[in-house]
């Protein structure tokens, strides 16, 4: 794996760190590369039982380097594929992961970036960080999913606003307007997003999966079609190990150890 993306795991958290703090982590194609093979190796490692995605240095992620865009510009590749070939199956990775994935915004997220931090489950988020959708500023469509997700954050009206704006969004206004889950001392973020993500790896992982799926089901599904789907992940749950185990502790007033299968 390439020095610009780095993977560590650790008491079942895999963290995945974007790792070019001197050009504020923007993704050049190695290092978009790189971000799809972190993802795909912590979806498939049984070990990695949560996931945190952060940037080193003073940002989480400037998005696309524009450096490497406007070469592509100038010798006629364009958008050279980049989209479809890198940021879709980079964010479908991190939102359909059977594994809860906590995005650690250390800075600014912009951008394909932020959407990165979007299609996390949770986002925990310094008291430095800021978000910006960036894309008209530079003339250019939403992309990484940020068209789907933002609005189910926030609502229309307001994704439209800060699509078409594009103003930098503070991490106060942030977390109250949804786009975080928790908010931090920039010196705590670190250890926040550990604990937070050791606390979910010690968890019901299968039980976790069926609530990501439940979730991204109801999303584009009318009720029926949503029940059906619960009924179908609560017979896949109620087979694991943990359920059984869990009922068992319950009944004995005794607190589940959960192994992850």
């Amino acid at each position: 794996m390439s020095d610009t993306v780095l993977y560590d795991l650790t008491d079942g958290v895999a963290t995945i760190t974007l790792n070019r703090p001197g050009a504020m982590n923007s993704l050049t194609v190695e290092m978009k590369e790189a971000l799809g093979e972190a993802v795909r190796r912590a979806a498939g490692d049984d070990a990695a039982r949560a996931v945190i995605l952060t940037g080193a240095g003073r940002a989480f992620c400037a998005g696309q380097d524009l450096r490497e865009h406007a070469d592509n510009l100038a010798s006629g590749k364009g958008l050279d594929g980049t989209v479809r070939k890198h940021y879709n199956p980079i964010v479908e990775g991190l939102a359909t992961m059977p594994k809860p994935v906590l995005a650690a915004v250390n800075g600014v997220a912009a951008g394909a970036g932020a959407a990165l931090a979007f299609a996390c489950d949770l986002v925990i988020a310094s008291e430095k960080a800021s978000f910006a959708t960036a894309f008209t500023k530079i003339g250019l469509a939403p992309d990484s999913g940020m068209s789907w997700t933002l609005q189910r954050l926030v609502g229309r009206a307001k994704a439209a606003e800060l699509l078409l704006l594009a103003d930098p969004v503070k991490a106060p206004e942030a977390l109250e307007l949804g786009l975080v889950s928790r908010l931090v001392p920039a010196d705590e973020l670190a250890p926040a997003s550990v604990e937070l993500a050791r606390r979910l790896a010690a968890g019901p992982t299968r039980s976790y999966a069926a609530v990501k799926s439940a979730l991204n089901h109801a999303a584009t599904h009318d009720l029926t079609s949503s029940l059906e789907r619960e009924a179908v992940l609560q017979d896949e749950c109620e087979k694991t190990t943990d359920h059984r185990n869990a009922t068992e502790a319950f009944l004995k007033k005794e607190q589940p150890l959960f192994e992850g299968r």
